[in-house]
């Protein structure tokens, strides 16, 4: 994804508890739901440990009215009630990108 505008990122870094049942269901909710989303150019995801997923977007507007979406309210209270024992958001502009691809 090479952009020659700027962007947004929001890197949500995360810590599950113990309990975990219908996160999988209710994550690949919310990523078809944010692929529906304006504004909305990508993500990408790792966990172990600890998860880190990362979101792109074209303007503040477009997450401010992802994190408001109605079903990702509901999946932001059943994080902070069931799967989450901690988790940090940061929302970061996006200057400039570079890649390096093997062929």
């Amino acid at each position: 994804m090479i952009k020659n505008e700027a962007y947004y990122a929001v890197i949500f870094t995360s810590k599950h508890s113990e309990q975990i049942d219908g996160y999988l269901e209710m994550s690949n909710l919310m990523e078809t739901l944010a692929k529906k989303q304006k504004g909305f150019m990508g993500f990408e995801s790792a966990r172990n440990d600890i998860g880190i997923t990362v979101s792109y977007w074209k303007t503040l507007e477009d997450i401010k009215n992802w994190k408001q979406n109605a079903d990702h309210l509901k999946a932001q209270e059943k994080g902070k009630k069931d799967w989450y024992c901690w988790y940090h958001v940061r929302i970061c502009k996006v200057e400039r990108e570079y890649e390096y691809v093997i062929s």
